[in-house]
Order: structure tokens, then C-alpha cells, then sequence
């Protein structure tokens, strides 16, 4: 078109994708009887002789029922965000439901799968800086800048053992300070060796996290670590990873009173026959991972 022309165009892209993802419940229950919550406190006694025959007593405390039960529902709900697999159909249908009810059971993808089925995978036998960069290469051709950008890498113990390694031997090879790798302290002793959480390569960071969660899953024998770009949506400013809820539903607690009531040894109206009562965290969960083609995942062979 000529100059000072009447129309013009500009093309623009743009590419969307919707993944289906579920909400699921995680529930655990604790039961215990009237006469264990009213010797909670003090769990056993042990006489013990101590210094001219004097007799002493040695008292061992336990965690309270309401505390095991947090920490499990916490741990339960960690696992499933982390790990799950979808059970659901094409049809929209659990796989998966209640023998006794009937009633179907879903369960959401976790962080894990998600990434799966889109991140970038690199098998090594020997854990070098080159798969770092590797890594970090192929990240930065998924981000939005080729600079500047930090991710997360959480491993389990071997893969974080091996870092360690890797680095410290990265650094002798480049014949670097010594203040990096020893000091002397006042009293004369030594101190050798260094804790590397992080490592910059073409104005990227990766930082390192260990997760014994993941030595659990994949086990201590295999290194297994993960790669995460968790930069927010410059846009709308969405989060890399989000967890979905229904409204004051992400933690419920609730007691069901028997007979000697909820500390074993009050009166009063309770909702079973039965001498103990039981306890109940559950909640309603579900993780969305905005863009897993921004991750990579590096295992051992």
C-alpha cells in the first residue's frame, strides 16, 4: 500500500492449549480408645537408680493424637499433589470407585505426571556440568527471555550427592580460590569443603532443593531430579503452579466423641457406644502445573 494508506495489517500469534485436571479428596482417620488419651501424656514410666541409690524417674512423652493425625494428613496430601495419576476417562468417568457404596473416586494429575508427558528428558551415567547446561539450554529455548531467568531443580538425595561431587570437583578443575573450598578456623583446625546450592551458566541461575520425598518414590540408589521454571505469567501475573480448592475446603477437621468423650474422661453426650473416639482430617485438593513444557527432567541410568 502507498504511504498514508487507508487499511494495514498486523499479524499476530498466539498459541492455547487447555489440559483437564481434577480435584481430589484426601482423607485420614485415627481412632483411639478412652483409657490411651487419658495416659497420653504420660506414655510409660521407668524407674531408674541414679547417684547414691536414689531412686529417679525417667518419663517418656509421646506425640498427641492430633498432631500424628496433622502430620499424616500434611504428608498424604504432599504425595498426592507430588504424585497421583488420573483415573479418570475420556468420558469424564472414574476408573476407579467405592466397593461398598458405588460411589466413583476421582484422583487429579500431580506436579509429576503433568511434567511428564511434556518436559524435556536426560538420561546420564556419570552426572556432569555438561547436563547442567544442557538443561539449562534447552529451558531457556522454552522461556520468554534467553537471560536472566532462575529455576528450580528439586532431586532426591543421590542426585543432590552427586551434585555436590560434580561441583567441588568443577571448581578444583578450574583451580579457583581456596577460600572457596577450606578455612582456618581460630583454633587452629580446618575446615574443608563446601555446600553448592546454585549454579549460573549464561546469565541463568538453577538452584538446588533436595526433596526426601523424592528419595522415597525413586529410591536412593538412581539419581532424579527435576527442573522447574516457576516465573509468574508477566501478563496476568498467574503463577507458574497453582493448587485448586473448593471454597474452605482445603483442610476440614472433624471428631467423633464416644464414650469418656474426646480426652477419655468427660461426661456428656457422645455419638457412639464404644470407649474412644475417632478423628478426621480431609480436604479438597487439586494441582495445575500452567505450563509444563517449561521443565526438564534429568535421570540416572
Amino acid at each position: 500500500m502507498p504511504e498514508l494508506h487507508e487499511e494495514g495489517y498486523v499479524k499476530y500469534q498466539s498459541n492455547v492449549e487447555k489440559h483437564r485436571g481434577y480435584i481430589s479428596t484426601h482423607r485420614v482417620d485415627d481412632t483411639y480408645s478412652a483409657l490411651y488419651k487419658a495416659m497420653e501424656n504420660v506414655f510409660i514410666s521407668i524407674g531408674k537408680g541414679e547417684g547414691n541409690g536414689k531412686m529417679s524417674e525417667t518419663i517418656y512423652k509421646m506425640d498427641t493424637v492430633e498432631k500424628n493425625l496433622l502430620q499424616n494428613f500434611l504428608y498424604v496430601r504432599n504425595n498426592g499433589l507430588l504424585f497421583n495419576k488420573c483415573n479418570v476417562d475420556k468420558n469424564g468417568k472414574a476408573t476407579i470407585s467405592d466397593p461398598d457404596t458405588g460411589r466413583p473416586i476421582y484422583i487429579g494429575d500431580g506436579i509429576i505426571p503433568q511434567v511428564e508427558r511434556f518436559a524435556s528428558k536426560y538420561v546420564y551415567t556419570t552426572l556432569t556440568v555438561d547436563a547442567f547446561q544442557t538443561a539449562m539450554s534447552m529451558m531457556c529455548q522454552k522461556a520468554e527471555s534467553a537471560t536472566g531467568n532462575k529455576f528450580i531443580f528439586l532431586c532426591n538425595e543421590k542426585m543432590w550427592h552427586d551434585v555436590q561431587r560434580n561441583l567441588s570437583a568443577w571448581l578444583a578443575n578450574f583451580k579457583t580460590c581456596g577460600t572457596y573450598l577450606w578455612s582456618k578456623a581460630a583454633n587452629g583446625y580446618v575446615n574443608v569443603g563446601a555446600t553448592f546450592d546454585s549454579y549460573e551458566f549464561a546469565g541463568n541461575t538453577i538452584s538446588f532443593k533436595v526433596d526426601r520425598t523424592f528419595s522415597r518414590e525413586y529410591g536412593d540408589n538412581k539419581g532424579f531430579g527435576l527442573f522447574l521454571d516457576l516465573t509468574a505469567d508477566k501478563t496476568s501475573g498467574t503463577p507458574a503452579i497453582e493448587m485448586f480448592t473448593l471454597k474452605g475446603g482445603d483442610f476440614i477437621s472433624n471428631k467423633l466423641p464416644g464414650v469418656g468423650g474426646l480426652d477419655g474422661l468427660s461426661s456428656g453426650l457422645v455419638a457412639s457406644t464404644v470407649a474412644g473416639s475417632k478423628l478426621i482430617n480431609w480436604g479438597y485438593s487439586g494441582i495445575a502445573v500452567f505450563n509444563p513444557y517449561r521443565s526438564f527432567i534429568l535421570r540416572e541410568a
